[in-house]
C-alpha cells in the first residue's frame, strides 16, 4: 500500500474502537480524498461505511451539490444521506458560524447510537485554527485546536487525520485518481478570516520559517494538555457555582477563581446553553459588571448571545426577538406561540376556558389584586418581589376578560380569574423563551 493517505487510515482504523463509520462529506477535495479512500479499504466497509451531506441552502447551485455527492457515492458504492439545514443568523451570528452550528447539529442530530463522524480535517487546518485562536486572545483550550475526538449526539467525532495528513497530501490523492470534486468559491474570498490566514499569511510564514506549521502543532499539543490538566479543577469549580435549577453562576464566586480556571469555566458554561464564547474585551468587561451595585442588571452582548448579571449572578441567553408591545391574541386554552418563542397552554391540553380572552404584553400601569391579597398591586411590584428576571418581564403573558386584567401568566390571578379557570378545569402554564 503505497499511498501515505491509505497507509494512514489502514493504520487508524487497526487500533480505533470499533464502530461502525459515517464520513461527514461536502464533496470538497479533503472530504472527497477521505470518502474514497475509506471506501477502498475493507476494513472501512465492514464497518457499514456511510456519508453524510449537509444541505446548507445557502447558495443557488447547493442542491446541484448534493446531487454531486450522491452520484459520487453511489459510484463508490457507499451509501449517502443529504440533510438539508436552515442556517438561522437572526440571533446575531454571522453567516460561517451559523452555518457550522447548523451543520453539528445535523452531525449530532443524524448520528446512529455509537456510530463514528469521520471529519477531513488535517494538520494545516489545525494549524489555522490555532492561528485564528491566538489572535482572538484564546487560553490554552483555544489554543489547544481541535480535539482529534470528542463524543458528538449518539456517538463520537473522530479526525483521523488532524496530526499526520497534510491539505497537499489530499490534494495529490484527488488528483492521482481522477476525482470529481466541487469547487466552493468561497474558499477563496479572502475576506473571510480563515481563507485569509489559509492563502497570504500562512504561506508568508512557511517561506521564511519551513517549520512553522510544526511549530504551531507542537505548541497545541502543550496547549491541549495544559488545558486538560486544568479541566479537572474548573470542572469542580463548575459544579459548586452552577445552580442547575436555573442554569445561572455565582458571580463573585466566579471572578474569584484564578484567571486559568475563569475562562474555560465561563466558555463551558455557555457552550453547554448553546452560545458562542466571548472576545477578550467583552470578558474583560464581563468581570468589571460583576460588581454592579444591588438594583443594577447590566447586559453584555456579543453576537449569537447576551448575559446578563442580576442578583449577583450570571444568566447567559440567545439575544432576544424584537417584540411588539402592541401585540395581542385571543386565547382559550389551545397551545399559544408567545412573540419571544414561548409557550401559553393549559396544563390539561383538552380543557378550554368558556369563552376566550385577550393575551396581551406589559406596556405600563397595569395591576392586579391577587388571590389572597388585601391590596391591588403594580404589576411591577408583583414582579420584584416574584424575582421574575427584567429579561422575561415584557414578554410575560397578560390575560385579560374584555379590559380587566385577570391573570398574570401563571403567576398570579384575580378572584374572576380563578374562577374561570376553576370553570375550565386546569391551570395556565407559561414557557418563556430561551
Amino acid at each position: 500500500m503505497s499511498d501515505p493517505l491509505l497507509r494512514h487510515l489502514a493504520a487508524a482504523l487497526e487500533v480505533a474502537p470499533p464502530s461502525s463509520l459515517c464520513v461527514a462529506y461536502s464533496g470538497g477535495p479533503d472530504s472527497t480524498a477521505l470518502l474514497h479512500a475509506l471506501a477502498q479499504l475493507p476494513a472501512a466497509r465492514e464497518r457499514g461505511l456511510r456519508a453524510l451531506h449537509v444541505d446548507h441552502g445557502l447558495r443557488a447551485d447547493s442542491a446541484a451539490w448534493a446531487e454531486h455527492c450522491r452520484r459520487f457515492c453511489t459510484g463508490l458504492g457507499v451509501p449517502c444521506e443529504v440533510v438539508r439545514v436552515q442556517v438561522e443568523t437572526h440571533r446575531g451570528a454571522g453567516l460561517e458560524a451559523a452555518a457550522r452550528h447548523a451543520r453539528y447539529a445535523a452531525f449530532a442530530a443524524q448520528l446512529r447510537t455509537g456510530e463514528t463522524l469521520l471529519l477531513a480535517h488535517h494538520r494545516d487546518d489545525q494549524a489555522e485554527t490555532v492561528l485564528l485562536k491566538l489572535l482572538r486572545g484564546a487560553g490554552p483550550e483555544g489554543l489547544g485546536g481541535m480535539r482529534e475526538r470528542r463524543p458528538l449526539g449518539a456517538g463520537t467525532l473522530w479526525r483521523p487525520l488532524l496530526h499526520d495528513i497534510t491539505r497537499a497530501q489530499l490534494h495529490d490523492y484527488v488528483a492521482v485518481h481522477g476525482l470529481p470534486c466541487i469547487d466552493d468559491p468561497s474558499n477563496a474570498d479572502t475576506r473571510l478570516a480563515r481563507n485569509q490566514l489559509r492563502h497570504e499569511i500562512l504561506p508568508r510564514l512557511a517561506a521564511h520559517w519551513p517549520q512553522a506549521t510544526d511549530s504551531i502543532l507542537h505548541s497545541a499539543a502543550l496547549s491541549r494538555a495544559a488545558a486538560d490538566a486544568l479541566r479537572t479543577h474548573w470542572l469542580a469549580a463548575f459544579e459548586a457555582l452552577h445552580n442547575t435549577t436555573n442554569g445561572s453562576l455565582a458571580a463573585a464566586d466566579w471572578l474569584a477563581l484564578a484567571p486559568a480556571l475563569r475562562e474555560p469555566l465561563l466558555d463551558h458554561w455557555l457552550h453547554a446553553r448553546g452560545l458562542p464564547a466571548p472576545t477578550t474585551a467583552q470578558r474583560a468587561q464581563v468581570e468589571r459588571q460583576c460588581a454592579a451595585r444591588p438594583g443594577q442588571s447590566p447586559c453584555i452582548r456579543w453576537p449569537g448571545a447576551e448575559l446578563h448579571v442580576w442578583k449577583g449572578r450570571l444568566w447567559a441567553r440567545a439575544p432576544r426577538l424584537a417584540i411588539d408591545p402592541s401585540w395581542q391574541a385571543h386565547w382559550q386554552g389551545e397551545p399559544l406561540a408567545l412573540p419571544d418563542g414561548g409557550q401559553l397552554t393549559l396544563h390539561d391540553e383538552h380543557a378550554r376556558l368558556p369563552a376566550p380572552l385577550v393575551v396581551r404584553l406589559r406596556r405600563g400601569g397595569e395591576r392586579l389584586k391577587p388571590v389572597g391579597d388585601a391590596h391591588t398591586r403594580e404589576l411591577r411590584d408583583l414582579f420584584q418581589q416574584a424575582a421574575l428576571p427584567p429579561w422575561q418581564r415584557l414578554a410575560c403573558p397578560l390575560l385579560y376578560e374584555d379590559d380587566t386584567l385577570v391573570a398574570v401568566a401563571d403567576r398570579w390571578c384575580s378572584m374572576r380569574g380563578r374562577q374561570l379557570f376553576a370553570a375550565a378545569g386546569s391551570q395556565p402554564r407559561w414557557q418563556a423563551g430561551a
